[in-house]
């Protein structure tokens, strides 16, 4: 059977290629060119998956097993479900989780349409996850065996057509297995480092690339618009630069001298007020998530115990999950958990198996 693999050009993707190809499937490499206009040493620079230097070695891989390889253009559906999301969460004073978006509508829709339509049956990618089908036919996702580097949480939000055409072999290895593969054969990737930052954000600097794209698009936002600090009572403690430049549970960069250490606990975008105050004061209990995509279940019916995660690196705690409307889902942790942050997700597990999650409101 025919797959479309997905190559960033790291040791991960490299290695996916390699055994898909042992196992016996016809195997065409591909790397996503996602990056937009930028001069020609910005995109060698950066682009971590996706960029110049990610199809160099991407395509020196390719050489080296013997597949074909393609560079497949999706700029617009990034520009689309990626940085244009991006940057219209910081304005709503949400902070989105820009991966979750790349992997469900660039990364697997366009791709797996794109590769469904030259006759592959699969698109595999260099993810440490395993696609599973249970006993009640649903498709799911398991948690990697490597887990300390385990990504089903990026992956929640995948439909079921998508996960029962998506292979990914890394699963059932540990990140040292797959660099000691690479090595074996021989792929110059083998001790190439992880990229680590937002692909199209290499500074790190978000607020500067959000003002970046307003310019570009000739848009003014209230989002850069001084405010006030307050604290929960509302009492006025000092000057904020803009509401995008804010987190829930940032401490540092504050620029407010308070005689102690102080956190945002919340925004509110409508008062451009950034609500601060002491650690305790960042913590909850109780989390709502709309945008709702379950796996292992078609929906749910009733409450059910959970471990539930509230960000990337959250390693998910006891929780009870129950319906609290068509399209919301309640979370109520058994002990409190730190800085709640809407426009991140909620993933929610049973075992090793992710039952499903949402976009934290």
């Amino acid at each position: 059977m025919k797959v479309v693999i997905g190559m960033s050009g790291g040791v991960d993707s490299s290695v996916a290629a390699y055994l898909l190809k042992e196992q016996g499937y016809e195997v065409i490499g591909a790397t996503m060119q996602i990056w937009q206009d930028e001069a020609e040493e910005v995109k060698q620079e950066e682009g971590g998956c996706c960029g110049l230097s990610a199809v160099d070695d991407a395509r020196r891989v390719a050489n080296q097993l013997g597949i074909p390889y393609y560079v497949m253009n999706f700029k617009e559906s990034f520009q689309k479900n990626v940085i244009d999301y991006f940057v219209e969460e910081y304005l709503m004073a949400r902070t989105p989780n820009p991966c979750i978006a790349c992997n469900r509508y660039v990364k697997w829709e366009s791709l797996l349409h794109r590769s469904l339509a030259i006759g592959a049956d699969y698109i595999a990618t260099g993810h440490y996850a395993r696609v599973v089908q249970l006993d009640n036919g649903r498709y799911t996702l398991k948690k990697s065996a490597a887990s300390a580097k385990d990504q089903t949480y990026a992956l929640y939000n995948l439909t079921q057509h998508q996960l029962s055409h998506t292979l990914m072999p890394v699963g059932d290895y540990t990140k040292e297995e797959i660099r000691e593969i690479a090595a074996k054969i021989g792929l110059n990737v083998a001790h190439k480092p992880d990229s680590q930052e937002i692909c199209f954000v290499s500074d790190n600097d978000y607020a500067s690339f959000i003002k970046q794209e307003l310019k570009r698009t000739g848009r003014c936002s209230g989002a850069f618009t001084p405010g006030n600090f307050v604290d929960k009572n509302g009492n006025v403690l000092g000057q904020h630069k803009g509401i995008a430049h804010y987190t829930i549970g940032q401490r540092k960069g504050l620029g407010i001298a308070l005689g102690k250490p102080v956190f945002v606990t919340a925004i509110h975008p409508e008062q451009n007020e950034v609500v601060v105050g002491d650690n305790e004061d960042v913590f909850g209990t109780v989390v709502y998530a709309k945008k709702l995509n379950f796996m292992s279940i078609p929906f749910l019916e009733k409450e059910m115990e959970v471990t539930a995660k509230i960000r990337y690196s959250h390693a998910g705690q006891k929780a009870v999950i129950r319906m609290a409307g068509e399209d919301c889902l309640e979370c109520v942790f058994e002990e409190p958990v730190r800085a709640i942050t809407p426009g991140q997700a909620l993933v929610c597990y049973q075992g090793d198996y992710v039952v499903g999650g949402g976009v934290i409101c």
